[in-house]
């Protein structure tokens, strides 16, 4: 349990009060990073830059609030930065009059938790971004815009075409896992007639 003495001891600098919060908060930090990056590395790189700010800034936690919520808000918004620093989103197009039919959250609660992360890391790193911010941490297109640097057209377009490729990824997934059990059952078949 995370103390008002450990965020003391973190504002004071102390190596020892910074390595309990890290502790406390590692593995819930690194699934937000992992959300919104390619791979583990680039996952600990955006971490390791999260805790950073967050030692360096403890000093204006708010302690009457949930830390885990603060943490989370670092977190998310060092992804972006990460994001913003390394890509730029061209050559995407401006769909404003796109709407969305809300079919996806059905197929998504299907998935295991590690299953649509990969999915989630596979795509593009302007898709991956736009579906984080806001299928998973509920940001409005406006605000998405803002954040990134984009219309609000292009921010509906990538979150639109980060489901269609979702879906498609599932689906394929799905019907190889058809295959591959179509393929066992016939060789199971096989065995069971070469015993007959």
């Amino acid at each position: 349990m995370l103390t008002k003495e450990i965020i003391d001891g973190c504002i004071r600098k102390d190596r020892a009060s910074q390595h309990l919060l890290y502790k406390e908060f590692y593995s819930y930090s690194l699934g937000i990073c992992k959300r919104y990056s390619i791979s583990e590395f680039e996952a600990s790189d955006v971490l390791n830059k999260g805790f950073l700010k967050i030692f360096n800034n403890i000093g204006l936690y708010d302690a009457t609030k949930p830390i885990k919520a603060w943490i989370g808000k670092i977190m998310v918004n060092t992804a972006i930065d990460h994001y913003r620093a390394n890509l730029r989103f061209t050559g995407h197009d401006d769909i404003s009059e796109y709407e969305h039919n809300g079919t996806e959250a059905v197929v998504y609660g299907q998935m295991a938790y590690k299953e649509l992360l990969l999915l989630v890391q596979s795509l593009s790193p302007s898709y991956r971004v736009v579906f984080n911010m806001y299928a998973i941490d509920g940001y409005s297109h406006d605000e998405i815009a803002k954040k990134l640097n984009i219309s609000v057209g292009s921010s509906k377009s990538n979150l639109f075409k980060a489901r269609q490729k979702l879906q498609d990824m599932i689906r394929d997934m799905e019907t190889n896992t058809i295959k591959l059990k179509v393929v066992s059952d016939n060789e199971q078949e096989r065995k069971n007639e070469r015993r007959a």
